[in-house]
């Protein structure tokens, strides 16, 4: 009996041994086999299409068709960010731009470069929506933010809107605001503008237009101001959308030249530049002038701003110099801008030079009357009147 059970027990231990051999046995041929999956699967990545480059290629043309968009897609660079720039950030500056988009342009070129050369914060600037064009858009219906912020970011920090606890500030009327000096250097915004940051930790500059001077500054003010304007001030996509169907458009009646002439009533007033208008209008003019407390010339010789090159050419002179240029009387002569001042009499000489003129002016294009307007006196502005 106590030699069966040895004999028993022998067995049982034979048993377990062979049992726990085989599970050892399937566990490492497992590993071995997942070990080897993986680095033929890492020597096929790398080698596989070498191999194959020869063998007939089995994919239908559909596929091969969906290959190549595939490799083109992915030929395409990812856009790379300029790295940020790391300063001690003194402060943050805000800015209100005066004037017409052109103006307040400017202004955004300068108040970058201003920001960048006294290491503050930018806030993404206010644009003007009470001037004599009476705009109600904001940055980012005009510009592309997002692309003005990081297309800078090597240059200077450009945020929404203050943080927080600053934004309080704004919102109990409690920042200081000033208008710097016009035609300043960068040495007046470092010794005047930044010990008023550090003070107050937000400084707000208003009416910014023409505020930095344009010569005489170092060549890397100049840079970053071009850099600005011709880069990282960028229409919407809807604005560039429209802008191309208009092209587009004029296009397709041949050759074109678009004129901005700067002849609108706000512009004469403010320059004082009256060449060609009578008594009535120069008087309409003047009071214009002296109606806008924050136009500070008000006594002005037209004649010697005309000597100093300060005037804008009168659509008159604009025909002559057309003529000069020899531009052919076909082309179709667009005018981009406001409403041209007394149009009918002022556009006349220019109408008949160019029979396809066309704008919104009083004239040859469409007669009518120019509407009443109101000042901010309280008066109102002549009609010019069709065939005056």
């Amino acid at each position: 009996m106590g030699v069966m059970k040895g004999g028993g027990g022998e067995r049982v231990e034979k048993l377990k041994y062979s049992r726990m051999k085989l599970w050892m046995i399937r566990a490492t041929t497992s590993v071995l086999l997942w070990t080897c999956v993986v680095q033929l699967t890492a020597v096929g990545q790398t080698w596989g299409p070498c191999v194959l480059k020869g063998w007939p290629s089995c994919f239908t043309h559909q596929d091969s068709s969906f290959s190549v968009i595939k490799d083109k897609v992915l030929s395409v660079p990812a856009r790379v960010l300029p790295p940020k720039r790391v300063y001690k950030n003194n402060g943050y500056l805000m800015v209100s731009c005066n004037g017409g988009l052109n103006q307040m342009r400017a202004a955004i070129c300068d108040m970058v470069t201003i920001a960048r050369y006294l290491n503050v914060t930018l806030i993404v600037p206010e644009l003007d929506k009470t001037s004599f064009w009476a705009d109600p858009s904001e940055f980012q219906d005009i510009f592309d933010v997002d692309h003005f912020i990081t297309s800078l970011r090597d240059e200077v920090r450009i945020l929404k809107e203050l943080p927080p606890r600053l934004k309080r500030r704004v919102e109990t009327g409690t920042v200081y605001s000033m208008p710097p000096i016009s035609w300043s250097d960068i040495s007046y915004y470092r010794n005047q503008i930044l010990p008023l940051i550090w003070k107050y930790k937000v400084v707000h500059l208003n009416r910014t237009d023409t505020r930095l001077a344009n010569n005489g500054q170092p060549l890397d003010i100049q840079k970053l101001r071009c850099r600005v304007n011709f880069s990282a001030l960028r229409f919407t996509s809807q604005i560039e959308d429209l802008g191309k169907r208009v092209i587009k458009l004029l296009r397709q009646n041949g050759p074109f030249i678009v004129l901005h002439l700067r002849y609108e009533m706000d512009m004469l007033a403010f320059s004082g530049c009256t060449q060609g208008c009578n008594n009535e209008e120069v008087e309409e003019l003047t009071r214009m002038r002296y109606a806008y407390p924050w136009w500070k010339e008000k006594i002005i010789n037209s004649d010697l701003k005309r000597k100093d090159g300060l005037c804008p050419l009168t659509p008159e002179e604009t025909a002559l110099i057309l003529r000069a240029l020899d531009i052919d009387n076909s082309y179709q002569i667009y005018i981009a801008a406001g409403e041209i001042y007394c149009g009918n009499r002022r556009m006349a000489s220019l109408a008949s030079a160019y029979p396809k003129l066309k704008g919104d002016f009083i004239g040859a294009i469409r007669p009518r009357v120019f509407s009443k307007s109101f000042i901010p006196d309280g008066s109102t502005r002549l009609s010019c009147f069709v065939g005056e």
